[in-house]
C-alpha cells in the first residue's frame, strides 16, 4: 500500500492535472467523485484529501455540496486529516464552517500575480509576485471563524487561507496548470510540508508490484490481450509477459484500418523481439464489408466494436483448442482517464464518442477484467514502457483511435480512399521525424474530407480530394491547443501530398483548440 492523497471532484476540468501533479511529486493520489460518503473516504487511509474546482457556483440550486464530515476526518495516525480546497473547493468548505461566498462584481479569468502574506507552509518558496491562474465568477466575501489570508492579488482580497488550529488550507487560483508559476511547489508543499508524505510513489516500484500481484491473481490460468500496437496495449502485454512467460497470447486483429505498415511491424516487434506469443487474425475484408456506405461516426464505431468483439471471440476459442482449455483472464491497456470520466460525480459524461474499454464489453463474457494500467495516465505507462525495454517507435507512439481510420475518413469507408489517407498520414508522420518535430506534438494526423475542389496540374484540370492535417500540443488529450508548425514545413508537407499521393489536389491545416473541437474529427 502507498501512501495517497484523495482528491474529491467537483467537476473540475483541471482535475486530472491534480493527480498528475501530485503523483509527479512522488506521492500517489486518486480521484473520486465529491458524492463519495466520508466514513468511504476514511477508509482509503488517505494522507491529505484536495477538493478540486468546479463550474458551479455553490449557492446554485443544483450545486454539489461538501459533506461536512469530511473537513472533520482523522487520519490512521488519530491526527486531523489536512485538506487543500481549490477554487470551488475552497469555496464549499468555507461555505461549510460559516463563511460567506457572493459573485465576483469583476470575474476574474487567466493570469494574476499573487502577493504572499504568509510564506510557511503551502506557500513556501512561492515568491511575491508569482503568476497564477484565476478561473471564477464567485470569491470569498468572509472568511470562517479562525482562518486568516495568507495570500491576496489586486483583484482577489482573499487569493489562500488557511485555518489557524486545523491544517486546512485554500486556494482560490488553480496551482495545478502550467500558467500557475510555482503551482508544482505549491502542491508539493502540501503532499510533503501539510501532509507529511514521505514520497514512495515512481513508476519502478509500480512494475514491482504489478508483477507480483498479477502472479497472485492468475495463478496457473491463462490470459489474453487485445493487442492493437498502441502504447497502452502494447506495454500491458510486455508487462504480463514479464510475470507470466508463455501463459499469456495476444491477439492482433487487422481491421482494414490500421495505419500504414502497422500489421507487419506489430508481428515482427511482438513476434521476434519479445517472443510473446501472438495470433494474428487478418478480418479487414469483413470489416471493410460491413463498413460499406457508413457514414455517421458514431455508427462506425459501434459497427467496429461489435465486430472486433465478433473476431475476438472466434479467435479466443481457437487458442482454447490449442491450450486444451479455455483462458480464464482478457487484460485490457485501460487508463485512468477512461476509469475518472465513467465514475464522475454528475454519472458518465455526455457520449462525445464510445470508448472501447470502459463499458465496451459483452455483460456475457466469461473472462475475467485485468486492467493492470487501470490507475495509470499516459505519460506513466510511457515511462513504465522504457524500463521493460519496449522500443522507442512504440512507447512515444501519438495516440490512435481504437476505431482507427474510419473516423479519419468522413463518410463512407472505401478502400481506395483508404489507401489514399494511409499515404498521406505516413508522408505528414514521416515528415514530421525527418524535422525533428514528431516529439514536440502530442498527436498528429491526417484526415480526408468529403470535399472535392478544382484544382491545376500541368495543363490539366483536377477534381480531387481535400487532405485535413492536424497536429496539436497536450498533456493528456483532456486539452489541447494547435501546434503551431513552421510556415515551410507545412509548406513542404503540402507539396509533397498533392504531388505524390494521386487522388488530393489540396491540403490544408486544421488551427482549432480542444474546446470547443475535439482533436480527432469524428
Amino acid at each position: 500500500m502507498h501512501e495517497r492523497i484523495v482528491i474529491l471532484d467537483f467537476g473540475s476540468q483541471y482535475t486530472q492535472l491534480i493527480a498528475r501533479r501530485i503523483r509527479e511529486a512522488g506521492v500517489y493520489s486518486e480521484i473520486y467523485p465529491c458524492t463519495m460518503a466520508p466514513e468511504e473516504v476514511a477508509a482509503l487511509e488517505p494522507k491529505g484529501l484536495i477538493l478540486s474546482g468546479g463550474p458551479s457556483s455553490v449557492y446554485d440550486e443544483d450545486a454539489p455540496q461538501l459533506a461536512p464530515e469530511l473537513l472533520e476526518l482523522s487520519r490512521a495516525n488519530g491526527s486531523p486529516m489536512p485538506v487543500l480546497g481549490i477554487c470551488y473547493g475552497l469555496q464549499a468548505m468555507a461555505r461549510v464552517l460559516g463563511g460567506e461566498v457572493a459573485r465576483a462584481e469583476r470575474r476574474e479569468f487567466g493570469r494574476a500575480h499573487l502577493v504572499v502574506d504568509d510564506d510557511a507552509d503551502l506557500l513556501a518558496g512561492v515568491p511575491s509576485g508569482a503568476t497564477v491562474w484565476m478561473s471564477h465568477g464567485d470569491h470569498l466575501t468572509r472568511l470562517p471563524e479562525g482562518f486568516r489570508v495568507i495570500a491576496h492579488t489586486d483583484n482577489a482580497p482573499i487569493a489562500a487561507v488557511k485555518a489557524l488550529q486545523r491544517p486546512l488550507f485554500g486556494v482560490q487560483f488553480h496551482p495545478e496548470v502550467v500558467h500557475t508559476e510555482h503551482g508544482r511547489q505549491i502542491l508539493e508543499n502540501f503532499a510533503y510540508r501539510v501532509c507529511g508524505c514521505a514520497g514512495d510513489w515512481s513508476p519502478a516500484s509500480f512494475v514491482e508490484e504489478k508483477i507480483r500481484e498479477i502472479r497472485v491473481q492468475v495463478g496457473d490460468e491463462h490470459v489474453i490481450l487485445g493487442l492493437s500496437g498502441g502504447v497502452d496495449s502494447s506495454v500491458a502485454a510486455v508487462l504480463l509477459h514479464e510475470a507470466l512467460g508463455d501463459r499469456l497470447t495476444c491477439i492482433f486483429v487487422n481491421n482494414g484500418l490500421l495505419r500504414k505498415g502497422e500489421w507487419e511491424q506489430v508481428q515482427d516487434t511482438f513476434r521476434d523481439h519479445f517472443n510473446i506469443r501472438l495470433k494474428a487474425v487478418d478480418a479487414s475484408e469483413l470489416f471493410l464489408d460491413r463498413l460499406a456506405g457508413v457514414t455517421d461516426p458514431e455508427r462506425k464505431r459501434v459497427l467496429i466494436g461489435n465486430t472486433f468483439v465478433e473476431v475476438f471471440d472466434r479467435a479466443t476459442e481457437e487458442i482454447a483448442e490449442e491450450l486444451g482449455r479455455k483462458p480464464a483472464y482478457l487484460a485490457q491497456g485501460t487508463l485512468y482517464p477512461d476509469v475518472i470520466e465513467s465514475v464522475s460525480f454528475k454519472g458518465p459524461s455526455a457520449t462525445i464518442k464510445t470508448h472501447h474499454n470502459v463499458g465496451g464489453l459483452p455483460e456475457e463474457m466469461a473472462l475475467e477484467v485485468i486492467e493492470p494500467f487501470r490507475e495509470l495516465f499516459k505519460d506513466e505507462v510511457r515511462a513504465i514502457g522504457r524500463l521493460l525495454g519496449v522500443p522507442e517507435t512504440i512507447v512515444g507512439r501519438h495516440p490512435f483511435p481504437g476505431p482507427g481510420l474510419a473516423i479519419r475518413i468522413l463518410g463512407p469507408v472505401t478502400r481506395a480512399d483508404l489507401e489514399v489517407l494511409r499515404e498521406a498520414d505516413a508522408l505528414f508522420i514521416d515528415e514530421l521525424k525527418s524535422h525533428g518535430l514528431y516529439d514536440d506534438v502530442w498527436q498528429a494526423f491526417a484526415v480526408l474530407l468529403p470535399v472535392r475542389t478544382v484544382g491545376v496540374m500541368g495543363d490539366a484540370r483536377t477534381y480531387e480530394n481535400v487532405c485535413a492535417l492536424r497536429a496539436v500540443t497536450s498533456v493528456d488529450g483532456m486539452t489541447a491547443d494547435w501546434a503551431q508548425l513552421p510556415y515551410d514545413f507545412l509548406a513542404r508537407v503540402s507539396s509533397r501530398i498533392v504531388n505524390e499521393i494521386r487522388g488530393i489536389n489540396r491540403a490544408v491545416y486544421d488551427i482549432s483548440s480542444k474546446p470547443p473541437a475535439t482533436i480527432e474529427w469524428e
